[in-house]
């Protein structure tokens, strides 16, 4: 099976056009006002008119309230929720239920009792997305998005019974040797792309894509 891929954080048209036209599977906006990456609902909209419907336009949310995220849904024609903060499997299954689409919770990973967290969310949400926990003593650390890793083999070998997302400082260089050790089939990137926070490289998000390709 092909790998697919993610282009998370993108934020102009320019990134959007090259996440299509390297083969993204799909292409994330952030609605999360600390992040860097962050778009209005006017913005996103811009963006999301270069991304054909081929390609699924995931919002990613941050602990947000229904109308930060049905404004969201409405400018961009979101195809799917991202979970990035500490929704509960209960908040997870009330917004499945109110906006109709599939939701994916990110599980932020640091050690194996983190991995274990996934399982409460197993009935409700439609997608799984691992991603690197920040350590306690980082300075302004966001949800995602930080260019770390975690130790892929905690979830090497694991099946869960839903989709699932490879995400934390993956990059084009790392991307075969995290997808060999992880067993991703998708995979998801953000500042692996970028050459500054929050802007993203059309050059890097070609040879990410490319990488991806290739496995």
């Amino acid at each position: 099976m092909a790998l697919k891929a993610k282009i998370c954080g993108v934020n102009s048209r320019v990134a959007a056009e090259a996440a299509v036209a390297g083969g993204a599977a799909f292409v994330g906006l952030v609605f999360y006002p600390p992040s860097p990456r962050n778009v209005t609902p006017a913005e996103a909209e811009a963006v999301a008119a270069a991304v054909p419907p081929s390609v699924t336009r995931v919002g990613l949310f941050v602990d947000a309230e229904d109308a930060v995220v049905e404004a969201a849904v409405t400018a961009a024609g979101l195809g799917m929720l991202q979970l990035h903060g500490g929704e509960t499997p209960a908040r997870v299954a009330a917004l499945r239920k109110h906006f109709g689409l599939p939701v994916m919770k990110a599980i932020p990973i640091a050690s194996a009792a983190d991995v274990a967290a996934a399982e409460a969310y197993l009935g409700v949400a439609d997608w799984l997305l691992f991603d690197a926990k920040p350590p306690p003593a980082m300075a302004n650390a966001l949800p995602g998005g930080n260019a770390l890793r975690f130790d892929w083999t905690l979830i090497a070998g694991r099946r869960w019974p839903l989709p699932w997302m490879l995400s934390g400082g993956l990059d084009a260089a790392n991307l075969a040797e995290a997808v060999r050790i992880s067993g991703a089939a998708v995979v998801d990137v953000s500042s692996g792309v970028e050459d500054r926070p929050g802007h993203k490289d059309p050059a890097r998000i070609a040879a990410f894509l490319a990488a991806a390709k290739a496995l």
